[in-house]
């Protein structure tokens, strides 16, 4: 059997076990691309990579205490075939590494794809794991934020619009591109950890300014621009959580808090 097929008697029984207790979260499973030893469930506030989708995370992760291997809740945990309903005509097949020859790029974040990947044979869709479960509504009890395919007025971090999924405000006057959340996540994992345990950070070298510089040129007048700011830093915290699959409100309100600054 390929490395790239879902379709082993492991990733199948941790399949139907999810479906019998969709709540349950193992304290120790297998999985087929890590055959060797036992992963073991644990929480981590320092960053690191997913071995399967070679994407940052943090958080609870299944991790390997005999080798450098960790993955994701989600990517550990991953179904064999998925729908969406951005793609009402997809079916997404999960591939352990990027199938066919040439580059490709996961639909919602825009980030290349480099490993676990849900990719649409008939319409050559790509989707990361852990994108493909963000939730379509984030609502913190503060602010309520809407999953939208693309974007029709400006990303309030970048300045554009069109491809790249995104979440909108309830007023429909504030929305961040998925991309550009992970990308301000990065930053501030550089200014947390890089300096404190660089064997911790697996090169997260991307340096982008920080929301509040950007949002000076989205809102002139003190007032309105302070409200935008606390509004910001509130739903970066919500899709930060989202993103990484993880509610801990504390890496939440560090991320978002420095991101807001």
């Amino acid at each position: 059997m390929s490395p790239s097929s879902p379709t082993s008697k492991i990733g199948q029984e941790t399949e139907k076990q999810q479906k019998r207790n969709p709540m349950k979260i193992d304290k120790e499973i297998s999985h087929p691309i890590h055959p060797y030893h036992k992963l073991k469930l644990e929480y981590t506030e320092i960053p690191f990579n997913c071995d399967g989708c070679k994407e940052a995370g943090i958080g609870l992760k299944y991790k390997c205490v005999r080798c450098e291997f960790d993955l994701h809740k989600t990517c550990a945990a991953a179904r064999s075939t998925i729908t969406h309903p951005f793609y009402n005509k997809c079916e997404f097949q999960l591939h352990y590494s990027p199938p066919g020859e040439i580059r490709r790029l996961c639909d919602a974040c825009r980030n290349e794809v480099l490993g676990f990947v849900y990719h649409c044979k008939r319409c050559g869709f790509d989707l990361h794991p852990c994108c493909a479960n963000l939730p379509q509504v984030l609502d913190d009890g503060q602010h309520t934020l809407y999953l939208c395919h693309k974007l029709s007025s400006a990303c309030h971090r970048c300045g554009g619009k069109g491809s790249g999924w995104a979440y909108r405000s309830e007023c429909r006057a504030y929305n961040l591109h998925v991309a550009c959340v992970k990308e301000l996540l990065v930053e501030s994992w550089q200014a947390m950890y890089l300096n404190v345990d660089k064997n911790k950070v697996r090169e997260l070298q991307t340096r982008i300014p920080s929301l509040k510089g950007t949002l000076k040129n989205h809102h002139h007048g003190g007032g309105k621009m302070r409200k935008c700011c606390e509004i910001a830093g509130g739903a970066v915290r919500v899709i930060v959580s989202a993103i990484l699959g993880d509610p801990t409100a504390l890496i939440g309100a560090v991320v978002g808090g420095f991101m807001s600054k």
